[in-house]
Formats: C-alpha cells, structure tokens, sequence
C-alpha cells in the first residue's frame, strides 16, 4: 500500500531513475502477498527473494543474505525502504554497511514501548538513513530529538492514504457486503496480529470474550491473520458464537477489507496502519494496546487508545455503538501527493 504509489510516481521519470523492485517473501502467503500486488496494480517483482518465515534473527539474517547478493550485482545509488517490518531494517542494514545511501518512508514514528519489534526496527532504520520522509509533524520531532540532522528530514505525508484515494472508486464497487449479507453501519470489523494480543492465552482469550459480548450488539466481522488462526488452535480458543453473528473469515484482499473498514459502525484493532485509514475514513477506531505510535490518529483522528482490559473494551464499544461517536479530521499532507513529494526530494 505504501510503495504502490512511489513506484508509479519514479517510473514517470525514466530519464532520471530505473527502479528495481524488491519482494523479499517476508510476507508469502498468497492472501497476504500476491492478491495485495495484483490489487494495487504493482508490476512483477524484479527479484522475489522468497526468504519466508521464522524467528526475527531467522528472518532478519536470511533476507541481509540474499538481499546483500543483489545489491553488489547491482549496486544501486539509493535502497528505498517502507514501514516498520523486518525487511525494512534488513535492506537498510546490508545499504548502509556497503556504503548505499538509505531513504526510509514513514520514517519518526516512536510508540516509547521497545519490547514491539517494530520500535527496533524504526528506530534503528533511521539511525542509518539519509533521506527520511515522515508521515507527519511529530515524526519530525522525535527524530531531531534523537539527533537525526534537520536536512536529512522531509515531510511528505501518508503515501498508504494515497492509495485509498487512488482506489476509491474500487472499493466502492466491491461486493463484499453483499458476500457478507450484512449492511454497510451494521457490523464491527476487527484486526488482531501483534504478539502482545495473540501470543498470550490470557490477552488473547480476554479480548475474545470482550467480543462475544459486543457481538450481542452487532455483528462481528473478524478476518483472521494467519498468525492469528494458528494460535487460536494452539491456545484451544473459539469466538464462542451465540447467535451467529460472529463471523471469522480468512484474510481478504486489499479493496474488500477497506471497503469492510469504510462502512463499519467501528473498528477494533491493534495495526498501525488500520488506525490511519480509519482516520481518513472518520471511522470509529479503538485500538487494543497499551500504546501507539500513531499519536496523531488519536490527537486528530478518529482513534481511541483502551489497552486489552476487556471490561474497557466492551465500555467503549457500546458507548460508539449508541452513538458517542469521537469527531477527527483529516491530518495534514495524507491526500494523493504524497508519492510526488518524495520523488522531488529525490530527483532534486
């Protein structure tokens, strides 16, 4: 979602870049990986690495390998990495120690809480960048306060908002309520992935129960990561279903579950980026974890921090519910020149 529109944005200046496109396989299961490519109308990756899964050092190590092997056969003037995951600290890590400059997309976003892998890996990924676009003001901040130097920060904006807009008209068409039979403003959606939430039996077992009260409510539509589906089986959990409105389905592609997320009644999550794009969308978010680092979707979105007590979760649910919906506003620069404003910085 984020690289889509800078991608299309380098390819209309042939005459100034040659862009490779890089897929580690850090994502590989197709429902996570090739329907999200196809959808965003990304071209075939230049190189699949196809490292897979396992441990952060098993991950991590593997793609430094295989990426390593590309970059001194084609030794780029610049290695651009997006977001937070393992392969954005990996390509950064094997650039910058041969020497390659390193741009980071959505650079400065800090939660404070380093027992998430993915503050490790921001944090560390900007240390050794040279170009860094943030996506908003207080990314800028907590960069300057880590010592990052002023000229090497630029603010460009949300370039994962610039493809809801792109394809908005997509997933207005999308059947997936029809596929559903349930009405737009008459569900709750909800994401669970991170470890804190799914990896612990009590966490996890406690946010469940806290859905099957909501679920008395409204319906629950649950698209389940993987990750997710396999640790409910290893923990002997279920979603305790009374009445059949609690639907657990299989990941869906990119145009069906922002559809699903543009018509909920609310949104419970514990992703970084579904708190964006229910801000955008003036959603009801409520976000199980203890802390984000997307402040600015709670300072001017539509997002509402509430932890894993299950208690709080079911307050605040039913509360939006009935209608105590929090007001946002659409936050500076997430619009459709996102992608623009990078490859100037860039080119210039």
């Amino acid at each position: 979602m984020k690289i889509a529109p800078i991608l299309e944005e380098i390819r209309k200046h042939p005459d100034r870049f040659e862009p490779h496109f890089i897929h580690t396989g850090q994502h590989y299961d197709d429902r996570m990986s090739k329907i999200f490519l196809e959808e965003l109308e990304l071209p075939k990756p230049d190189v699949y690495l196809g490292v897979g899964s396992g441990t952060h050092g098993e991950q991590t190590s593997r793609i430094m390998i295989e990426f390593e092997k590309i970059v001194l056969q084609d030794r780029p003037d610049l290695v651009l990495v997006v977001g937070d995951v393992n392969s954005t600290l990996a390509c950064s890590l094997v650039a910058a120690k041969l020497h390659i400059p390193v741009a980071h997309v959505e650079a400065g976003l800090r939660s404070y809480d380093r027992t998430m892998p993915e503050e490790i890996n921001r944090i560390l990924t900007d240390q050794i960048s040279s170009y860094l676009f943030t996506t908003c003001r207080d990314g800028d901040d907590n960069l300057k306060k880590e010592g990052v130097s002023g000229a090497k920060i630029h603010f460009t904006g949300n370039a994962m908002i610039q493809s809801l807009i792109r394809y908005e008209e997509k997933v207005n068409r999308s059947a997936i309520h029809k596929t559903l039979k349930v009405e737009p403003g008459a569900y709750a959606l909800v994401t669970l992935h991170r470890p804190s939430n799914v990896d612990d039996k009590d966490t996890f077992r406690g946010i469940l129960d806290a859905l099957t009260r909501i679920q008395q409510e409204t319906t629950i539509i649950f698209p389940a990561h993987p990750r997710t589906q396999k640790q409910m089986k290893q923990f002997g959990l279920s979603d305790d279903s009374t009445n059949g409105r609690f639907m657990m389905l299989d990941p869906l592609g990119y145009i069906d579950f922002l559809s699903l997320q543009k018509n909920a009644a609310l949104v419970l999550t514990d992703s970084g980026g579904v708190q964006e794009e229910t801000t955008f969308y003036q959603v009801p978010c409520l976000t199980l974890r203890n802390n984000t680092e997307r402040p600015i979707t709670i300072d001017q979105g539509t997002n509402i921090l509430v932890g894993t007590d299950p208690e709080r979760i079911v307050t605040e649910s039913l509360a939006i519910l009935s209608g105590k919906i929090k007001k946002g506003s659409i936050p500076e620069f997430w619009d459709d020149r996102v992608a623009e404003r990078i490859i100037a910085v860039l080119a210039d």
